[in-house]
């Protein structure tokens, strides 16, 4: 088993994301602080552990990334699919927005299209991809 996919059975979901975006940062701060059980592993979509996570599932992380990544049990889910589900694995009241599932695609990803183009210029851009604490590091490929 690779590096890549070391501990990504099938309880396991690894949310893809942009490593220099705030905004990204945050929602991978949001997710570890309500995901107790740490079913979700992270990395940056910038990395060679996310090329290598999605090269078997036929993709190639986007050289200026614009989306938010979750692959889980063989599939890559997207934009506000893939928000959505990380949403419902989450405990408690997070669940709830899994409802949204019920609005075309084109519809929440438009509204996701839309924060994406902006979220360096309303969050801001790190220089480098996020290092995880020592304590968060098994929590990252």
């Amino acid at each position: 088993m690779s590096e890549a996919t070391q501990g990504t059975g099938q309880d396991t979901a690894v949310v893809l994301f942009d490593g220099v975006c705030n905004l990204c940062n945050g929602v991978v701060n949001f997710i570890i602080d309500r995901d107790p059980s740490a079913r979700f592993r992270f990395a940056a979509l910038q990395s060679t552990q996310a090329a290598a996570l999605l090269a078997p599932l036929g993709r190639v992380p986007e050289a200026d990334p614009q989306s938010f990544i979750l692959v889980e049990g063989g599939r890559v889910y997207e934009r506000s699919s893939a928000a959505l589900r990380v949403a419902r694995k989450l405990p408690g009241a997070w669940k709830l927005f899994y409802a949204f599932v019920v609005i075309p695609p084109p519809l929440r990803d438009a509204a996701y299209r839309f924060i994406a183009r902006n979220r360096y210029r309303w969050f801001g851009k790190a220089e480098a991809c996020r290092m995880p604490t020592p304590e968060l590091r098994a929590r990252f490929l």
